[in-house]
């Protein structure tokens, strides 16, 4: 399973789950965490796109499957309702390996609580690959 929140660094581990799951023949889940935003004013007031994050998190499962798979590998998208680690820590119960991006989407508050991939690293049940953003020089130097 792949963990994957619309980040460049989700994609990229998306594309490594998919070439890993490709080699072994294996099925691979594409997993989005939501979660209902911590709002003690009205729903009406929020920002439409936030009105329904289960459905913004199939969304930017469905994106980042058509944009990084190519080769239409069976990518069965998954949306866990949760904080994005311990989201991610549940689904990987049984799976074969778990593969996350080195960096997500949070920002200063995530540095303060600690990072998704370093809570899961630590805390998964399954082997877990941290999957780097590719560096663009080196894309270049090695074709060039």
């Amino acid at each position: 399973m792949v963990g994957v929140d619309g980040s460049p660094n989700s994609r990229a581990a998306l594309r490594f789950a998919i070439t890993e799951a490709r080699l072994r023949g294996a099925e691979l889940q594409a997993v989005c965490a939501w979660r209902y935003p911590n709002n003690y004013g009205d729903p009406v007031m929020l920002p439409r796109e936030q009105v329904d994050p289960k459905a913004v998190a199939r969304r930017t499962l469905d994106e980042a499957i058509a944009a990084v798979d190519d080769e239409q590998y069976a990518v069965t998208p998954v949306t866990a309702q949760g904080s994005p680690a311990p989201a991610l820590l549940a689904a990987a119960v049984g799976a074969d390996l778990l593969v996350i991006g080195s960096r997500g989407r949070g920002g200063f508050l995530g540095l303060l609580l600690g990072s998704v991939s370093h809570q899961c690293v630590s805390h998964s049940p399954c082997p877990t690959v941290v999957v780097p953003l590719p560096d663009e020089n080196a894309e270049r130097d090695r074709t060039a």
